[in-house]
């Protein structure tokens, strides 16, 4: 582990808004270490997979539930943003999936999301994703989060994958 390097802190700032900035750090929990069950590798498949659940399958089109609870929150109580990412990302692999030969390896070039509304906790959101376009070398899938119970749209997102080129010997 590399060793703490010392903060600058530019004189301009003001001494109470660097203090109310640590204080905010500190609260957030930021600077924790993270505990041992979660700093293995690919741990996030397990906090995610306990609160998604598969609904439909069908070719280019996959449906998901997410229940927000306590290990997908951020500091104010809603579904955090990188929760949303990581589940973005594997719901749209899974419909790019549905499409592609398995023998066909393909790589996440771009994720854009667009964060709409909040999700706050003990909230249920419906995950609709399905493939926009693809083609021999590119599959593009859109991904919907709706509040189950307003059915109003919170998160969009948008994955483009490409087809993993062959190494020509």
């Amino acid at each position: 582990m590399a060793a703490e390097t010392p903060v600058k802190i530019s004189q301009d700032v003001p001494r109470e808004h660097v203090e109310a900035m640590f204080g905010f750090v500190e609260r957030t929990g930021v600077s924790d270490p993270i505990p041992p069950p979660y700093a293995a590798a690919d741990c996030y498949s397990n906090l995610l997979c306990s609160s998604l659940r598969a609904d439909r399958v069908q070719r280019g089109k996959v449906s998901c539930l997410l229940f927000v609870g306590p290990p997908l929150l951020n500091g104010y109580g809603g579904l955090h943003g990188g929760a949303v990412a990581a589940v973005a990302e594997r719901v749209a692999i899974g419909c790019a999936r549905s499409v592609k030969r398995e023998d066909k390896e393909l790589f996440l070039g771009e994720l854009s999301i667009s964060y709409l509304s909040a999700a706050p906790q003990t909230s249920e959101l419906v995950i609709d994703a399905s493939v926009v376009r693809t083609g021999r070398n590119v599959t593009v899938v859109e991904v919907n989060f709706k509040s189950k119970k307003s059915e109003k749209l919170a998160f969009y997102a948008r994955a483009t994958f490409f087809k993993m080129p062959l190494a020509k010997l």
